[in-house]
């Protein structure tokens, strides 16, 4: 009798068991997300800090792409140097050009009696122009009561003048010479006019690159003629 009771609880035990295994196990629950609990959908408009740095972001990719390609522009280049020297030589000769000054000249009378004072304005360039000047200047006279005592016919061949020391070479031909009084009065005139300018200290006369003893045959002549 026990065995048969014993029979029946076991075939029901297993009848149970069979019954538990074949059902299928019930998901979980997924997660909820606080912040969709409610039931409402997020979009990217939910979230407008995000959108306006994304649509930030594509005007600026949009400005560089359209930036590509576009020429510089010419840079203002006024008032720049242009790096060419100036030429500092022509500069000093236009405003060398533009001296002038009134020198003195000497010349005799008709009669070859006296030496005669006269004022002129020269226009020179340099110092060496300047001496140029006032020996072309002893050669002309537009007063009849002065008359040149060194002849347009003498050619001032060269002039230099380094330290003080002015030298002339000339040329001079026979029909330019003069008598006694009027070869005296001629360099009189010559170193007169020269030594008036403070800084030549001393004038030598040369003849075609020569020393002579005379400039005329009479009178004596120094070499180099100085300040008395």
């Amino acid at each position: 009798m026990n065995k048969k009771y014993w029979m029946t609880g076991l075939l029901a035990l297993l009848l149970a068991f069979s019954a538990g295994c074949g059902q299928k196990p019930t998901a979980a629950p997924a997660e909820t997300n606080p912040e969709t609990a409610t039931g409402e959908v997020q979009t990217p408009q939910d979230n407008p800090g995000e959108t306006a740095a994304d649509d930030h972001k594509e005007d600026d990719a949009t400005s560089v792409n359209a930036g590509e390609g576009a020429s510089t522009p010419p840079q203002n280049t006024t008032g720049q140097s242009t790096g060419t020297p100036v030429d500092t030589k022509d500069v000093n000769a236009t405003e060398d050009q533009a001296k002038k000054a009134n020198i003195k000249l000497y010349y005799t009378d008709p009669e070859i009696m006296d030496l005669k004072e006269a004022s002129k304005e020269i226009t020179y360039s340099g110092e060496e122009d300047k001496y140029k000047k006032a020996f072309e200047g002893l050669q002309t006279s537009s007063d009849a009561a002065l008359s040149p005592l060194w002849s347009d016919k003498i050619t001032l061949k060269s002039l230099k003048f380094d330290k003080g020391a002015l030298t002339l070479d000339i040329t001079k031909p026979a029909e330019a010479n003069l008598g006694a009084g009027g070869e005296m009065f001629a360099i009189d005139a010559l170193q007169k006019t020269f030594f008036q300018f403070d800084e030549v200290q001393s004038l030598e006369l040369l003849v075609d690159g020569n020393q002579i003893e005379s400039l005329m045959g009479h009178v004596e002549l120094e070499h180099p003629m100085t300040r008395k």
